[in-house]
């Protein structure tokens, strides 16, 4: 087809048999592995390759801007996921914790405390203090385009890594100010280093008014900020944390971990591993793990896939901040919550039962 100024939608379509040995593999060891699985783990993993599949449809591709058309990488399989000599797993003495730096309001990190839970069930998400911008010493600007605050992904990472918890098996940092990994770079949603199993991620783009000549972050100052005088972030700006941030922030979230945990990029179905290059289009990424990379995350975890969708469905009724289950703290202050913003989720809560109903048939 000749190249035109507009873009036809396309569909990445592959054949039953490419599905079916990306999911299961043709090594007698996986194979093997696989067919151990319990019945209804099966059963739902294998409407990967079903023709009659209404859980997980194909990627579709709306512009040449889109990640997997202008980003060309090699798919990973399952045996190739398996068999990545740089994965890690967390061991038995470091299944216990994900690392979170709280940079932002106590609800709303304890919303994604519950939500990390859940969909990484089987590990506990610890909390660790607050950390000011000025305790990591990293650089910063104000962006041409925005005039906001921006601070160097890189940097963050590096003051992550020193204080990464022993027992961790990564240590994520998030944070509502703007982030860029280089000088040449406009902007990054968030950055992360697999070796070292350290992210840091900024949900600052996802609130409604970022972009718009009102936004509180802007930095009215027109003097050049000084490189050390870190006081610029004092009392520094929070959106309002709406469903819709909730739920991209969710998803960047654990589209990052997932990497941490070995996942590339997804090319075979509509999935969270998909990459995305704007706003645009990680909102068209679903929140839902495709078959094969469920499997890739069940291998490195180690949940029963029925009791891991029962905590989502949990995370998106209970009200509270956190939810109840695997390694859950409370405190007196979690009394006081306020309700959690869950009302973008619902279509997705009505999915997940979908899929319990063919785990449990």
């Amino acid at each position: 087809m000749g190249k035109k100024n507009s873009y036809l939608m396309q569909t990445v379509q592959h054949s039953e048999q490419t599905l079916k040995t990306a999911l299961i593999s043709k090594n007698p060891t996986l194979v093997s592995r696989y067919e151990q699985l319990d019945a209804g783990e099966r059963r739902l993993l294998n409407k990967a390759f079903k023709p009659d599949n209404d859980l997980f449809g194909p990627i579709t591709l709306h512009s040449e801007s889109d990640w997997i058309t202008s980003h060309p990488e090699p798919p990973q399989d399952f045996e190739q996921f398996f068999s990545d000599p740089s994965r890690k797993a967390p061991s038995p003495e470091k299944r216990r914790s994900l690392g979170n730096t709280r940079i932002i309001s106590e609800e709303y990190i304890k919303w994604l405390k519950g939500y990390c839970e859940a969909f990484f069930y089987g590990l506990t998400v610890k909390l660790l203090e607050p950390v000011p911008v000025s305790v990591t010493r990293c650089s910063f600007r104000i962006n041409d385009n925005t005039q906001n605050l921006q601070i160097h992904a890189g940097h963050i990472l590096r003051f992550l890594k020193r204080k990464k918890p022993r027992d961790a098996f990564c240590i994520v940092g998030i944070t509502m100010i703007d982030l860029y990994p280089r000088d040449s770079w406009n902007f990054v949603f968030g950055q992360a280093s697999l070796t070292d199993g350290v992210g840091i991620f900024s949900f600052a783009r996802y609130g409604s008014d970022f972009c718009s000549s009102r936004y509180e972050g802007k930095v009215n100052k027109l003097q050049k900020v000084s490189s050390s005088d870190y006081s610029v972030f004092d009392n520094y700006y929070i959106p309002e944390v709406t469903s819709v941030l909730l739920l991209r922030s969710c998803k960047t979230l654990t589209h990052e971990i997932g990497h941490i945990f070995g996942l590339r990029h997804c090319q075979w179905l509509a999935c969270l591993m998909q990459g995305s290059n704007h706003l645009e289009e990680a909102d068209r990424r679903p929140l839902n793990l495709c078959p094969i990379c469920l499997r890739k995350l069940r291998c490195a975890v180690g949940f029963n896939i029925r009791e891991r969708y029962q905590a989502l469905v949990k995370w998106i009724e209970d009200e509270s901040a956190d939810t109840p289950g695997v390694g859950t703290e409370h405190s007196r202050e979690d009394n006081v919550n306020l309700p959690k913003p869950v009302e973008a989720f619902k279509e997705w809560k009505e999915w997940i039962i979908k899929c319990l109903a063919v785990v449990q048939k």
